[in-house]
């Protein structure tokens, strides 16, 4: 054990002692069962659907049981971090409304940027170095991939422990050699000596109690001496963060599961008490044969942007998300959903199916709830970062969107449901506006080429059309004129009429309907025709069917 003095001057000499941190951070006062839950998103890249997911479990659990939520930012590794994660976390809970009680704008248990505790780390590791509960490793790349290529060679598990670890047991006049030379060092955790084939066990909140071989390896616990700031290792640093922050629930993914091992050999060490973790299921895709994990390399939707850049509702994602955590949410009307705690002890261990179909049906069925100007507001806001050509429009032409978001829904036992994001407006409704309809090019127009009506057929059922067109109230009679005129210039009544002799005919009533519906909306389907032609007005109807003709 290298000797306590030799251990102090690598240190600064203002850090303080454990007792002054844990001064600082003292025990909170909270109701008895109070759960603190912590979410701690990496910035090595964008948020994860799953770590929305984990994050909503930690709110509702901390909320229902009197306690604390907070977010802390673990950027240790800071060689893999990507500019702008941290906007995106920000963009991430503020768009889902997961808002944390402590973050790095507040709370007295701070900083809430690991990098930012360097301090509080060097004190605790100075602690265990003191105490030969860890020590100076001076192992180099090369050693390291000779003993990793020897374990393979013995068929032995690698790792750094036992007779491979190096400076397990070094000599302190060896030691003090390296320092001289100012050799580079890590900091490895002395795992206990009777570590090797033991088993240990912990009780999950989710899973009940689950048994683990102990772990052997002698962690890294601080980075490299030539680095700065001296940061330690995701292990080490949750260590001391969850128990200076008051950390009594960890919820996170059951990657972590073979790690406990080793925290628990560390909140030992460090004379900590104990927390409980709960590993929740990863979420996972389904694949030709099986499913796997849904992928941030994989699947574009993995991302949380992918769900904000599409438009899907906050309040349809949460509840669809809050039905794979607990599947009797399922099965609530949305409303009560989201305001039902979620429960730990009805996670499922199998991870759930992301299924977009089953998401997007759901997303329907919320939009379909909402007021047109619900809408409106909701589409404008999406707009304004990911359709800036679609704000003038809508600002402008407000009375018509509202019309147009009328059709089929207002007053109507089933309402219409084309949106299920907010991304699909333009494709569901944009033809009611001028500024994005593309007019139909005279009768050759390629819409209307796949409804086989001679042009000159087209051109003279149009113009008598527009003739004559009354923009009538009644549906019935509003459609009377055009079946009045299909007739004149040799539509079949009905399709059965026309397949008897197809020769004899224009086309049937079916494709004089779809002339005036491809003018007036620029396809063959859309909502109810009529109702459309209201939304519009007489003007823009006529200047549309016009167009048909080539005017």
């Amino acid at each position: 054990m290298v000797d306590r003095a030799v251990v102090d001057v690598l240190f600064p000499s203002e850090l303080p002692e454990p007792e002054y941190w844990e001064g600082q951070y003292p025990v909170r006062e909270l109701p008895e069962g109070a759960k603190v839950t912590r979410f701690g998103p990496s910035p090595t890249g964008f948020v994860h659907i799953g770590g929305i997911y984990t994050a909503m479990i930690d709110r509702d659990v901390a909320t229902d049981s009197k306690g604390v939520y907070l977010v802390r930012v673990e950027d240790t590794d800071q060689a893999r971090e990507v500019e702008g994660a941290l906007e995106q976390f920000d963009r991430a809970f503020s768009y889902f409304r997961i808002s944390s009680d402590e973050d790095r704008r507040q709370g007295s248990y701070g900083p809430y940027v690991q990098s930012q505790r360097e301090q509080i780390y060097l004190t605790f590791v100075r602690h265990l170095l003191r105490q030969g509960k860890a020590y100076l490793c001076f192992a180099t790349k090369d050693e390291l991939a000779d003993i990793t290529a020897r374990q393979q060679a013995a068929k032995v598990p690698t790792g750094y422990y036992g007779k491979y670890a190096l400076w397990r047991n070094a000599d302190p006049a060896d030691v003090q050699a390296k320092l001289d030379e100012g050799v580079p060092y890590v900091v490895r955790f002395r795992a206990p000596d009777d570590a090797d084939g033991q088993r240990t066990s912990f009780v999950d909140a989710i899973r009940g109690r689950l048994e683990h071989e102990a772990n052997r390896n002698d962690a890294v616990i601080l980075k490299s001496s030539d680095q700065s700031p001296r940061l330690p290792t995701y292990h080490f640093a949750h260590a001391v963060d969850d128990h200076l922050m008051r950390v009594n629930l960890v919820i996170r993914g059951d990657e972590w599961i073979s790690s406990v091992p080793l925290h628990q050999q560390l909140f030992a060490a460090l004379e900590f008490e104990p927390i409980t973790y709960a590993h929740v299921a990863p979420l996972m895709k389904q694949i030709p044969g099986g499913k796997r994990k849904l992928s941030k390399r994989k699947d574009p939707e993995a991302g949380v942007d992918f769900y904000i850049g599409a438009g899907y509702p906050a309040d349809a994602v949460l509840y669809y998300l809050r039905g794979l955590a607990n599947g009797r949410l399922a099965e609530m009307p949305l409303a009560d959903a989201l305001t039902t705690p979620i429960d730990l002890a009805q996670c499922g261990v199998a991870g759930p199916l992301v299924d977009l179909v089953k998401l997007e049906d759901i997303s329907a069925d919320y939009i379909a709830t909402l007021s047109g100007q619900q809408i409106l507001d909701a589409v404008r806001v999406w707009a304004t970062e990911y359709d800036a050509e679609l704000v003038p429009v809508l600002d402008t032409e407000k009375e018509l969107a509202l019309r147009a978001l009328a059709v089929e829904r207002d007053g109507v036992e089933n309402p219409r449901k084309d949106l299920r994001k907010w991304s699909d407006f333009r494709s569901a409704y944009g033809f009611f506006f001028t500024e994005l309809f593309v007019p139909v090019d005279g009768p050759t127009d390629e819409r209307l080429v796949p409804l086989g009506v001679a042009s000159d057929v087209t051109t003279a059922f149009a113009a008598d059309l527009v003739a004559g067109y009354e923009h009538r109230e009644d549906p019935q009679e509003w459609f009377d004129q055009i079946r009045s005129l299909a007739a004149k210039h040799g539509f079949a009544p009905n399709a059965k009429e026309y397949k008897k002799d197809p020769d004899a005919y224009a086309g049937s009533i079916r494709e004089a309907s779809q002339l005036v519906r491809v003018a007036i909306t620029g396809a063959t389907r859309s909502p109810d025709l009529h109702a459309t032609a209201q939304a519009l007005g007489a003007p823009e109807v006529l200047r549309r069917l016009q167009a048909l003709i080539g005017k």
